[in-house]
Parts: C-alpha cells; sequence; structure tokens
C-alpha cells in the first residue's frame, strides 16, 4: 500500500502545483481567511472526507477514520496570507493588492490536502485516524492555533506533526531538532514624552530623539552585558519614528521591537529590564514614558522521540538527500501551543528556489514547490511509522 501511496504522490504532483498557484493568487490576511477556508471545505467534500468548519475562528478540520484500529495522529497546515504587495513576475502572482502569500502557507495547505486525498484512496487500508488541521491566523497573534485548541482539536490525538517550507535551506534537506525548535517571539512598542521646541532653542527642550536614541543605546546592553552569553535570547529594536520637519525638536519619539526568548524565566527577566532601563534613561532627561510589552507565542518545544521519528520518516523519502537535527531557530510560531497539549513535532522541509532565493516574508518570495512532494511523501512515512 505504502509504495502505491508514494505513486500516486508523485502523480498528484501537477495537481498540486495547480491548487498551489491557485491559492496563491488568491490569498487572505489572517482572520479574515473566509474564501480560503471555503475552497479547503470544498475539496474535503468533494473528497468524501468528514469536516468541520469555524473551528477555533475560520480553522477547518477533516478527519478520516482508517478501516483498522489504530492511533489518532494530526497534521496541521496554516493558510493565511500577510500584508505585502507581491512584487514577482509570474503568472500566479498574486492578484490582491497589497496581500501576498510570503511564507509558504499556500504550499502547506496544498500538502495536507493532497495528504488527504491519497490516504482516501487507501482508507480501507488505513489503521487509525488522521486528522487534517487547517489553521488560520498564524501570521497575527493571538493566532490560530490556540482558540483551535481550545475548541478540542486534540481531544482524542495522539501525536501531531507539522512542516514548514523553509526557504533558508535547500531543496531536498529535512530538519528538526529534539526539543527547543523555534523561539517564543513578542513584541513590545514603549512611547517618549519630552518636550518639543524650536531647533534653534534646544536649552528650553526635552529633546526625544536625543532620549529614544540614548535608550536604543541602552537597551542593547541588556543581551550584551545582563545575560550570561549561554543563555539564548534575541532583542531586536525594528521601529524608532520621531519628529515631523528638520527644525523642530521633537517631543515624542516611538520605538517598536520584538524579544525571542525560550526561557519564561529570561522572559521576565528581561522584561524587568526594560522596565529599569527605560525608566532610568527618561528620568535622567526629565522625560515620561510608556511601555506596552505583548506575550507572543511560546517556543516551540519538540517532544524528542517524535522529533526523531521525523528525521527516519525522511531518510525513507527518495527525494530527501540530508535528514539532520539542528540548532534551534529564533523565528517564531504557534504550532507551539500543539505541542503544549500533545506530544509531536515540526519540522523545516527544504524549499529554496534554485537562483531565487527571497527569505520569508520578502515581496519578492518563492519556493521549489518540488518541496511540498517532499514533505508530503514525510507526512505519509510518520504515518506509516505509527501503524
Amino acid at each position: 500500500m505504502w509504495s502505491k501511496i508514494s505513486d500516486m504522490l508523485d502523480q498528484e504532483y501537477n495537481n498540486m502545483i495547480e491548487i498551489r498557484r491557485y491559492l496563491h493568487q488568491y490569498p487572505e490576511l489572517s482572520f479574515q481567511e473566509e474564501k480560503t477556508a471555503q475552497f479547503i471545505a470544498d475539496t474535503y467534500q468533494k473528497l468524501g472526507i468528514p469536516y468541520e468548519t469555524k473551528v477555533g475562528g475560520n480553522g477547518v478540520v477533516a478527519r478520516l477514520v482508517g478501516a483498522k484500529p489504530g492511533k489518532t495522529i494530526a497534521l496541521r497546515a496554516d493558510f493565511d496570507a500577510l500584508p505585502i504587495q507581491d512584487e514577482k513576475e509570474v503568472a500566479y502572482k498574486s492578484t490582491c493588492q497589497g496581500v501576498m502569500h510570503a511564507c509558504g502557507h499556500d504550499g502547506h495547505t496544498t500538502i495536507l490536502l493532497t495528504v488527504a486525498k491519497v490516504l482516501k484512496a487507501y482508507q480501507a487500508d488505513l489503521a487509525g485516524t488522521i486528522v487534517f488541521i487547517h489553521q488560520h491566523a498564524e501570521e497575527l497573534a493571538p493566532g490560530g492555533a490556540k482558540p483551535m485548541v481550545d475548541a478540542g482539536v486534540l481531544d482524542d490525538v495522539d501525536l501531531v506533526f507539522g512542516t514548514h517550507l523553509w526557504t533558508n535551506t535547500p531543496y531536498g534537506i529535512v530538519q528538526t531538532a529534539p526539543k527547543e525548535f523555534m523561539a517564543g517571539a513578542d513584541r513590545f512598542s514603549i512611547t517618549v514624552q519630552g518636550k518639543g521646541g524650536h531647533g534653534a532653542m534646544p536649552h528650553q527642550t526635552k529633546d526625544a530623539i536625543v532620549i529614544g536614541s540614548q535608550l536604543i543605546v541602552n537597551l542593547q546592553q541588556i543581551i550584551s552585558r545582563r545575560i550570561n552569553p549561554l543563555h539564548t535570547a534575541v532583542l531586536t529594536l525594528g521601529t524608532f519614528h520621531a519628529g515631523n520637519t528638520f527644525n523642530i525638536i521633537a517631543d515624542t519619539a516611538t520605538i517598536t521591537g520584538t524579544a525571542r526568548i525560550f526561557d519564561k524565566d529570561l522572559q521576565r527577566f528581561i522584561i524587568d529590564e526594560m522596565e529599569t532601563i527605560i525608566e532610568g534613561t527618561c528620568q535622567s532627561y526629565g522625560a515620561s514614558y510608556s511601555f506596552e510589552y505583548d506575550k507572543g507565542y511560546p517556543p516551540v518545544v519538540n517532544h524528542e522521540q517524535e522529533a526523531h521519528a521525523v528525521i527516519e520518516a525522511a531518510k525513507q523519502v527518495k527525494e530527501v538527500t540530508t535528514a539532520e537535527l539542528i540548532e534551534p531557530s529564533m523565528t517564531g510560531e504557534d504550532f507551539s501551543y500543539y505541542l503544549l497539549e500533545k506530544p509531536g513535532a515540526f519540522f523545516f522541509t527544504g524549499a529554496q528556489a534554485e537562483g531565487n532565493f527571497q527569505a520569508h516574508h520578502h515581496p519578492k518570495f518563492d519556493f521549489d514547490e518540488r518541496a511540498m512532494l517532499v514533505a508530503a511523501k514525510t507526512f505519509i512515512e510518520l504515518i506509516k511509522k505509527y501503524q
């Protein structure tokens, strides 16, 4: 059966490209994915696989029950897009102004729909149940994973797996980690309130640009001088907005950024240190401030046994040249919520487009579509392993 399923996946490759490119042309933003959810539901309707819609929001969940008893394995794919203008000159370019699949979620959706199709053809030989979780709103906190978990999508699940098409890694490589895999992703905003005035009379002002600049320098020392270098954390200041014209001293400045961590105690330490530095810096200039810190997705922490299962499964896929354990990434993912509930693992499927590498979230982002087949076959091998 399993060799026939692999052959069927090969035969479905052109259909996979067609589905992915259709979805790429009609992206929808997080929490607005109604037409995409309907497309997914319609596909399961045609396949004759029972499904639910509006799960935890715009989520769609389908269940394929095999003819034989066995484990219940959940596979997850996200399907939201990003507020980015598609700058690729390709036939399947996004038709939606300012909205684009710039992270591969169109590919993730295609992978899961195709795995469902081939397994449906062999339902009579299948042991256990496969749950296909199509998740909305991965890109925008609070995300779609937690409300779907809260809605009960994992209640009777034994194991859960997911993948991300990863353009930082060449095609043919599958990667994961046995424990910490992706970081917790937080965001913050700082507003400095000084006193504006004429550019010729700085002594009458409290220059928000100067204060904000000093604040940026001081905050950078949290990682370099306040945290044990053997502990992992990132503090990135991404924006700095102040002033309106060349000869006016700004009265306010706004700084935003992100912190990436794996450890809750370290997260608390960073928040406390930021508060201390912001208060002290602003006080020294006689300025006031506001500080908002939003805790984002928890870290993605794989379960060791299931992470090794991913590597062993990938090694059985003929297109895979390398299946390896890697160091954790400081990127974030709300797949973490599934792993807090059930054993499982998340993994990267190398998808770097030859001669056209663009990072995730880039206006010209694209991926090697052959990677969809690698991911689908890896999922199949995982299911086979637990039969």
